[in-house]
């Protein structure tokens, strides 16, 4: 979702870099507990070190859930990007603010499944088993990198959220039938959106033979007069999971060749990667998970240790700096700038303006769900963390 974010006054495009974090701190202090400013691990590290906590999705919807009514605040300021912003809206205390300072802070891979496209999707393939005669059901899961729209999508249509830390979890719940309990004998195909490396990985991991049960469906084939989104109908029917053909545009840029240099060069290095890669890199990696497997993995590593991790640049490098006070030496997996651009527009000229704007009684950059997705939207998210082990808040 592309959103349109208006110019800064000139005030904060003329002030000198090294004044605003005093001026966002001042700002801070006497909006006191009615703000929570929520950070993703991805943000810059001008940025985080604004935040009251700081998680991966799952972590920062929970926290919109809890934290806020904990504090009883009136207002969450999300340093994330819009579909996070969105998650905070649906989860959060009814009449809170949920604020994205820079409104063009989308994601790519959110904007790959579009609303209109799941509709079509789902119609075509149960048209096509109806016809060849298959009398199963199709749960559908979307990763909670996705829009409000197709969160309710999901909703409405038995399936739930998840994020890379609970894929697994979610994956099962979803074999198991989802909203409804699988009957005797009853075939469940999970359509898996939006994307397909996470939804095949946890295939893989689920044993899967990922290559006959796995398929891909890409709704520009469709759109380009293509059957099925690029897939036969016996790849659809043999399928346990239909995949939606998006991606992380950071961890695509992790290569199987990268985890073979790193092998070449050290072999005693370990190789950690987040599930957002390809399965070629999973494969070839030491261990994989969520972003919150990545950090507690590192903070538990051994002195000595040598690690390369398949994630973003700006997370990887703090997790560089935090380890090497243990002799815990990390890098990342490949040199190219792996980092994520969108998350980058949340600045602190955009974020001192936000607070500027709310210490004078002003709510700019207001994300709200529409009414009509947020009931089904909500239940998928809910779905999610009713599946889902509370998490400890990193302060």
């Amino acid at each position: 979702m592309k959103l349109w974010q208006p110019a800064l006054p000139a005030r904060y495009t003329s002030m000198p870099p090294e004044e605003f974090a005093g001026a966002i701190s001042k700002r801070r202090a006497e909006l006191g507990d009615r703000l929570v400013i929520l950070g993703h691990h991805y943000q810059t590290d001008y940025v985080i070190r604004h935040a009251d906590f700081t998680g991966d999705s799952l972590k920062l919807s929970q926290l919109a859930a809890s934290r806020v009514k904990e504090r009883g605040a009136s207002t969450i300021v999300f340093c994330g990007v819009h579909f996070m912003a969105e998650s905070a809206d649906l989860l959060a205390p009814p009449g809170t603010d949920v604020i994205l300072p820079d409104l063009s802070a989308g994601c790519s891979m959110a904007d790959m499944a579009a609303y209109e496209d799941a509709l079509e999707a789902w119609d075509l393939i149960h048209a096509a088993l109806s016809s060849d005669g298959w009398a199963g059901r199709i749960v559908p899961v979307t990763y909670v990198n996705s829009t409000a729209a197709v969160k309710a999508f999901v909703g409405t249509n038995g399936g739930a959220c998840c994020t890379s830390s609970n894929a697994r979890q979610v994956f099962e719940w979803a074999l198991n039938g989802g909203a409804e309990p699988r009957l005797p004998g009853e075939e469940i195909k999970v359509l898996f959106l939006p994307d397909q490396h996470l939804g095949r990985n946890t295939a893989a991991s689920y044993g899967m033979k990922v290559k006959k049960e796995t398929c891909l469906y890409d709704p520009r084939v469709t759109r380009q007069g293509g059957s099925l989104g690029g897939s036969t109908l016996k790849q659809i029917k043999d399928a346990k999971v239909i995949l939606w053909a998006g991606h992380c545009s950071v961890h695509k840029l992790f290569r199987p060749e990268h985890c073979d240099e790193i092998r070449s060069i050290d072999p005693e290095t370990k190789i950690l990667v987040h599930p957002e890669c390809c399965i070629e890199v999973v494969e070839k990696s030491d261990l994989s998970g969520s972003t919150e497997f990545i950090i507690k993995t590192l903070r538990e590593a051994k002195p000595g240790s040598r690690w390369a991790v398949g994630t973003e640049n700006h997370l990887v490098n703090r997790l560089a700096r935090e380890s090497a006070a243990r002799d815990v030496h990390v890098r990342i997996l490949s040199d190219c700038q792996c980092l994520c651009t969108t998350m980058f527009r949340i600045d602190e000229p955009h974020l001192l303006w936000v607070l500027d704007n709310l210490a004078e009684g002003k709510v700019v950059n207001t994300v709200r769900v529409h009414p009509d997705a947020r009931g089904p939207a909500l239940l998928s998210l809910q779905r999610m963390l009713s599946l889902s082990m509370p998490v400890a808040a990193a302060d």
